[in-house]
């Protein structure tokens, strides 16, 4: 028996782990790697194994770095199931369609490259169309690329193409392959092999997987934090610190290390935190932008204003949610209830309230309605995907609000290297630290270069990932006994860094590389 690890290996993205047994081939998570577009899509189109020979998919949790992959490995033959929570399950539909529709646009977007490039170095040795004019060629609108003369061209001057990693047809035929359980029952995933999955405390569904392996009379067991979630937020009940007895003894732990070396701002600092920047932005004449993940941090955002508002915290502006795929997720947080934690029954459900629903939140559906409240003025409140700002309609809102020096850009979750988010903040940051004096920073995306002369700040609190002081308070809470921890989904400096704050306790840990093993023996 051992563990390969293929994904979030000394990186946050691409989580995938493979467990082999004498009988099976189950894998931890089938996530996408995010980041440069042309990097991101060289790394995704290889699956480091051979789909048909996989048992099953045990997947932590529906976010696209976890489960962006499965329609890649459903696509090439995979005959076994995916397990997972019943609310995992649910948003998973939502998530993967919307992640094909981005492979689509991505892949649209570097043929176009292709194809400018070529046009270009056709006119510098042959002469031919100006720059301009090969935009106009290549393009109906600022937006809008021409999609047909882009394949006419590639397919003329046989240019290579890049398609899609799926398509919707793709991920409609991957869903009939989930199967969602509820949480602390013992589940079948192999020969001989059965996972358990408890309340990781993340988001909706989100799961630590307790796998069990029986091979005659060598037994075995693996834990899978998957993303562990922070203590005492609202919405979700707290990471499961108490196992089942059969649970408990772990051979080997692979565990998240996203916050390693960092603390966020305590929990109980969040809301008046969120209504300090709200009546700040709104006394100032501007408008509160939030770049936000349409699964988790959106639905919280919500439910943290509404609680502001009906405290009278914060002026009761407008909000809007432009997003339709947090729209629809919000609509699954409302329909799972039953993992709410004590809190929001007593605030809101008790009280025939929906948490996420008030009279000031308009849901903006249509492109036309989103056109019209990017030109919106007055104080009001956005919240747009994507939560790193590298696509989605937040990038439209950026262009409209970033060089306005009334308006808050409000940075609420982790930004990755080599983001438009990750340089919005440290840039942001950098200009509030020199006191705002001088020229603003420039930031370039659609081609074009803005000054950032909005406002940047940072909740810290809004965090989905437990941060340092939260996982070793989930390891010494828990009822665990851990033989070695396989520290993954981090940056380097925060994998290694949590590696050693955990050897300093007696662990014996590991930080494993992209194709390494670990053996169970």
């Amino acid at each position: 028996m051992h563990v390969t690890f293929y994904g979030a290996t000394r990186e946050v993205t691409g989580s995938l782990h493979l467990l082999t047994t004498a009988k099976d081939r189950i894998v931890f998570d089938c996530g996408l790697f995010q980041g440069r577009r042309r990097e991101s899509l060289e790394k995704n189109r290889v699956l480091p194994f051979d789909p048909q020979m996989i048992s099953g998919i045990i997947l932590s949790h529906a976010h696209i770095d976890h489960s962006g992959r499965i329609p890649m490995v459903t696509k090439k033959g995979f005959n076994g199931r995916i397990f997972c929570t019943r609310a995992t399950a649910d948003a998973s539909g939502s998530l993967l369609l919307d992640s094909a529709h981005i492979q689509r646009s991505d892949a649209d977007y570097l043929n176009y490259k292709t194809v400018r490039s070529f046009l270009t170095e056709a006119r510098n040795h042959r002469g031919g169309p100006d720059d301009q004019r090969i935009k106009k060629m290549l393009k109906m609108s600022r937006a809008k690329l021409n999609l047909e003369v882009i394949r006419e061209t590639i397919r003329r001057y046989r240019l290579e193409v890049v398609d899609p990693l799926y398509t919707v047809e793709e991920v409609q035929k991957a869903l009939p392959y989930f199967e969602g359980y509820p949480y602390q029952q013992a589940i079948p995933v192999g020969q001989d092999t059965t996972c358990t999955l408890y309340d990781a405390g993340h988001i909706l569904g989100s799961s630590f997987c307790i796998v069990r392996i029986q091979e005659n009379s060598d037994a075995r067991t693996v834990g899978f934090t998957g993303d562990i979630g922070r203590f005492d937020k609202p919405i979700l009940r707290n990471p499961t610190t108490d196992f089942a007895q059969e649970d408990r003894d772990l051979d080997l732990l692979i565990m998240e290390s996203t916050y390693g070396d960092r603390e966020h701002d305590p929990v109980a600092e969040l809301r008046p935190a969120l209504g300090k920047i709200i009546n700040e932005t709104v006394h100032g004449d501007g408008v509160l932008l939030i770049p936000s993940f349409a699964f988790g941090r959106t639905q919280e955002l919500l439910y943290v204003i509404h609680e502001l508002f009906l405290a009278g915290e914060a002026p009761r502006v407008p909000v809007y949610l432009d997003s339709p795929l947090a729209i629809e997720l919000t609509r699954i947080y409302g329909e799972h209830p039953e993992v709410y934690d004590r809190q929001s029954h007593e605030e809101f459900l008790k009280k025939g309230k929906n948490p996420f629903e008030f009279s000031s939140l308009e849901f903006v559906v249509s492109v036309e309605d989103s056109m019209k409240l990017m030109r919106k003025k007055g104080p009001h409140i956005v919240i747009s995907g994507s939560g790193m700002c590298e696509g989605g309609r937040i990038l439209h809102h950026l262009r409209h609000k970033i060089q306005d020096p009334k308006n808050t850009i409000l940075i609420v979750g982790y930004m990755a290297e080599n983001t438009l988010g990750r340089r919005i903040l440290e840039q942001g940051d950098a200009y509030a630290q020199n006191g705002r004096k001088g020229e603003a920073p420039q930031i370039k995306f659609f081609n074009q270069v803005f000054s950032l002369k909005a406002r940047v700040v940072t909740i810290g609190g809004f965090s989905a990932h437990a941060d340092k002081e939260e996982m070793l308070r989930f390891l010494k809470d828990s009822n665990l006994q851990v033989r070695r921890i396989a520290v993954v989904h981090g940056e380097e400096t925060q994998a290694l860094a949590f590696a050693d704050t955990l050897k300093k306790k007696g662990y014996e840990v590991q930080v494993p590389r992209t194709g390494e093993t670990i053996s169970l023996s």
